[in-house]
């Protein structure tokens, strides 16, 4: 079927992003980009396209989360009550084996930076699969 179609019906998904890039602000208060290898993974399962529902499985464990079809993307929104944004979305265009493109955004930022941890707007570029 067309990625459109497998896509709309998805009901399980696996993504891996092996590109990232990573904002901030100079001390002047110009803002820079730095671009590096990612080895991030998330899946979402019990994906409900029409019922605006999905469940994320990601590094903290499962989290009920808010998710919308529209044409040819698929949006998955994550806001968390201490302020950070997640998002995941899967266009209806394919890489390799079947898999679709995919973007992870966060929105987020401290003042302090620490290693291992989301603390600078970050965009994660990798696929998804359609596992169901």
């Amino acid at each position: 079927s067309r990625p459109a179609e497998r896509l709309a019906a998805a009901k399980t998904v696996s993504c891996q992003f092996d590109v990232m890039a990573v904002g901030t602000w100079t001390k002047a208060g110009e803002p820079q980009v730095e671009s590096k290898a990612s080895t991030f993974k998330v899946g979402f399962e019990a994906i409900d396209a029409d019922g605006g529902t999905a469940v994320v499985i990601g590094p903290f464990g499962p989290s009920d989360i808010i998710v919308r079809f529209s044409t040819s993307t698929l949006h998955f929104l994550q806001a968390f009550r201490e302020g950070p944004l997640y998002t995941t979305t899967i266009f209806a265009s394919e890489t390799r084996d079947g898999k679709l493109k995919a973007v992870h955004t966060r929105h987020e930022f401290t003042e302090v930076s620490l290693p291992g941890y989301t603390s600078r707007p970050e965009q994660y570029y990798g696929e998804c699969a359609i596992v169901k």
